[in-house]
């Protein structure tokens, strides 16, 4: 039964990484497609029970699946979901729409394109960790969408800035729900994890990668914006049918996530926690197609080394730019802004191999050469 399990969890796995890209009708309808998967796996995985864990289906999975959009992180020590700000940003822009095309426009009128490109990335991976992933990321979208410059030069902007944020947003636990849970994982002996815990780790390899990641992203912004004087700045106006229909699919992008984190459950508590931290560093790249959140559950504890606990959170961080279900960030940039699973890893996947590889190096050859 263990095996029959275990080979249908990494069957829909293969499917979640593989369908996107191959057929229209699951690019065109993630959410719904990412949601059944979960549910299919969550329905597998009640098949095989695990020794003190919960597998399948339960009240508790429900309940957190249903409420865990709305009171998914916090900002300025506020409890609040990624759903209602999604909604209440689109409507306050549905409402004032001309007043922010106006700044935008001034801001363009003063500052070069590569010079707006570089703080967007930079300013806004700095602050995610205060303000929170999910606010730097709707203020991401809005300003990219505005821009005057072709789609392919705003899937370039998003995809590295939201590799920037999700990176910044692992220096403190108000950032995303991972950190959080680290946290508090690691408050207790021998690690006493306070507010400033990641920060103090973890900032020496996160704060140049997001000044790194600026300069990339002006790179490609300068390589493939072709400078169409005809191109605007506008803020384009949705209707408030559109604006509550993507609230609507964030809210089901982020069951979907919940239900395929505990649904491979088993194969995270059997297989991947058991990796060496090398080894884990780079299987934690499925955290591109599923909730790192999760994976930090499962793989953080009191009983690891530091170097464990910090190999296996820059593999979870790094990987989740990679492809659209990785991150929220991702979910609502690709949301906003049109772009498809496709155009998404054309950018995220070589991006984040190059980010994990150098990466490893900082980490593990130190170590290895009895230089750390």
């Amino acid at each position: 039964m263990d095996l029959l399990v275990n080979s249908g969890l990494f069957i829909i796995f293969l499917l979640v990484l593989v369908l996107p890209f191959r057929v229209k009708q699951v690019e065109h309808n993630l959410e719904v497609f990412l949601f059944a998967c979960g549910v299919v796996a969550l329905t597998i995985a009640g098949f095989m029970p695990l020794p003190g864990e919960t597998t399948g289906w339960s009240t508790t999975i429900i309940e957190e699946a249903l409420l865990a959009p709305l009171k998914i992180t916090t900002v300025f020590n506020i409890p609040v979901g990624i759903v209602q700000i999604v909604l209440l940003v689109g409507l306050l822009l549905y409402w004032f729409h001309h007043k922010m095309e106006a700044a935008i426009a001034s801001m363009i009128g003063r500052f070069s394109l590569n010079a707006i490109v570089f703080f967007l990335i930079v300013v806004l991976g700095l602050i995610s960790s205060i303000i929170s992933a999910i606010l730097a990321a709707i203020i991401l979208v809005e300003i990219v969408n505005a821009l005057p410059v072709v789609q392919k030069a705003k899937v370039e902007i998003a995809v590295v800035a939201c590799f920037s944020i999700g990176l910044g947003a692992g220096l403190t636990p108000l950032g995303e729900p991972l950190t959080t849970i680290v946290i508090s994982k690691l408050s207790g002996t021998p690690y006493h994890a306070g507010f400033m815990f990641l920060f103090d780790r973890l900032a020496i390899y996160i704060v140049p990668a997001i000044v790194a990641l600026g300069f990339i992203g002006v790179f490609l912004f300068s390589r493939s914006h072709v400078g169409d004087t005809k191109l605007e700045c506008i803020v384009e106006r949705e209707s408030v049918r559109d604006i509550v229909i993507r609230a609507g699919k964030v809210y089901l992008f982020i069951m979907a996530l919940i239900f395929l984190g505990e649904g491979f459950k088993p194969l995270i508590l059997e297989y991947i926690i058991n990796i060496p931290s090398a080894g884990l560093y780079w299987v934690n790249i499925v955290s591109a197609v599923l909730d790192n959140a999760t994976l930090a559950a499962a793989e953080i504890g009191p009983a690891l080394t530091l170097t464990q606990i910090l190999s296996a959170l820059m593999g979870l961080l790094i990987a989740g730019g990679m492809l659209i279900p990785g991150n929220i960030p991702n979910i609502i940039a690709a949301g906003k802004l049109g772009i498809t699973s496709r155009e998404w890893a054309e950018v995220g996947i070589p991006l984040g191999l190059v980010l994990m590889a150098v990466f490893f190096v900082l980490l593990f050859i130190p170590g290895w050469l009895g230089l750390a």
